[in-house]
């Protein structure tokens, strides 16, 4: 890979790794309605520019029904449960669940009738991956907040389902206008909510650059560098940065936020990624199923092989 495709590299495993810091600065001084609207909005409008280009636009309206399901479990109910989940959780184990996803579906891949076959390498990383998750919610499950959980895991298995309508419905269209208008869908969703909820007064000054943040560099500029690392790198190595954003999500919670660094969370990252690598092994030359690229506003684009990214 080249220089410019290292740089583009590193800044994605940092944008993509501190959505979670941001969301718990921001929900200790908006509602979940105005963040995620405020998000949603802000980055619809900072993208439009960008997928104006030929009428592009335009030809979304017949791909509309798959394009709203893919709209409602990539982001506006994903984005919900995260947000409202950070008000009991840390940053940290936030993303580090969400690291599960992979796992999810290699999972949801199975149950949606992929006709891959799972090699051992493939089980032992569900197992491992699942394993990380309960040494991490095990806790919280028993004494903690265990609905905070399960909407983090909910919205890691929406993340898990999501490429897959992406890869079968909407293998034909455009990342960039289809990134805008499912921002766009939310944004209008979530406008009631956010009205209704709006503060009374201007949020303090870390709220709104936590919100700024999220919109601006987490959604709209994380596009556009993540396309460009896809042109330099192709979309198998470009993907390779998921896995370092545990890491970064992990390490922002410890060191902006004071987030405990104990030794489960030590052993569920290493069990969830060396689950996430496993469960996510490449498969062979004679492998069957169709293989597609999809755009997902919640955490990037994912190369879809029948079982998500």
């Amino acid at each position: 890979m080249s220089g410019r495709g290292w740089v583009l590299f590193a800044l994605m495993s940092v944008i993509w790794g501190i959505p979670y810091l941001l969301i718990k600065v921001a929900v200790d001084g908006v509602s979940v309605p105005v963040l995620v609207f405020a998000r949603t909005a802000v980055g619809a409008a900072v993208l439009l520019p960008l997928a104006l280009g030929g009428g592009r636009l335009r030809g979304l309206l017949r791909h509309w029904r798959p394009l709203a399901a893919f709209a409602a479990i990539e982001i506006i109910v994903p984005w919900w449960l995260l947000s409202d989940a950070e008000r009991h959780l840390t940053s940290s184990m936030t993303g580090l669940l969400i690291a599960a996803s992979p796992v999810m579906a290699a999972v949801a891949g199975r149950l949606a009738g992929d006709t891959e076959r799972l090699g051992a390498t493939r089980w032992a990383g569900l197992a491992v991956g699942l394993a990380g998750v309960a040494v991490l919610a095990a806790p919280e499950l028993r004494g903690g907040d265990p609905w905070a959980i399960t909407e983090v895991l909910l919205a890691a298995a929406c993340y898990a389902v999501a490429p897959m309508i992406a890869a079968r419905r909407l293998r034909d269209v455009p990342a960039l206008p289809m990134t805008v208008a499912c921002l766009g869908l939310a944004a209008l969703v979530y406008t009631p909510p956010a009205i209704m909820t709006w503060p009374d007064a201007l949020p303090a000054g870390r709220v709104l650059a936590a919100l700024a943040g999220l919109a601006v560099v987490c959604t709209a500029l994380a596009f556009v560098v993540f396309f460009a690392l896809i042109r330099e790198a192709g979309a198998s190595r470009a993907l390779v940065f998921t896995y370092v954003n545990p890491a970064v999500a992990v390490t922002a919670g410890v060191a902006v936020l004071a987030e405990p660094l104990t030794v489960p969370v030590l052993v569920s990252f290493a069990l969830i990624l060396g689950g996430s690598v496993l469960a996510t092994a490449s498969r062979g030359r004679g492998s069957r199923g169709g293989r597609g690229r999809a755009a997902t506003a919640g955490g990037g684009v994912r190369e879809i092989s029948g079982r998500g990214r």
